[in-house]
């Protein structure tokens, strides 16, 4: 299944189509009170965290490190992903940043493990159950009677 998950700036202008919009920042934008945003929810515990970030910016680690270490997070931590699962599964999902390049922040890799973890979710569902409740019928307990 296909699902729609656009990536913007916060402070790009809200569109009709870009269904439920999901600030996914630790940080709360510059200026902006929260009805001009048009927000669906805020999620700041998927963003990198802080320790992560800091680390990125002091050590000057390669974008490599940062997304190979965001996605070990995420990997880590599915819980994190399953609200932004859930609004992705009902229609449009718009993750939110306030950073200036989208393709040089997280979100990329954050779209690409959401959609992991859909596509996942939907293999699991499509595979038949271990031992349907239909199969116990077929079976009988060591006195002929059966379970």
């Amino acid at each position: 299944m296909s699902y729609p998950i656009a990536l913007k700036r916060v402070y790009a202008p809200i569109e009709p189509d870009d269904g439920a919009r999901v600030l996914v920042d630790r940080l709360w934008p510059r200026g902006k009170v929260r009805e001009t945003l048009a927000l669906s929810a805020w999620h700041p515990e998927t963003a990198p965290p802080a320790a992560l970030r800091r680390q990125y910016q002091r050590d000057r680690r390669s974008d490599a490190s940062l997304i190979t270490r965001y996605q070990l997070e995420l990997l880590n931590n599915p819980t994190l992903l399953l609200p932004l699962m859930r609004f992705a599964r009902s229609g449009r999902l718009t993750l939110l940043t306030t950073g200036r390049r989208i393709e040089d922040s997280h979100l990329p890799v954050l779209r690409d493990s959401l959609l992991n973890a859909l596509e996942q979710e939907d293999a699991d569902d499509r595979e038949p159950p271990a031992s349907p409740p239909c199969y116990a019928r077929d079976f009988e307990t060591p006195g002929g009677q059966p379970y």
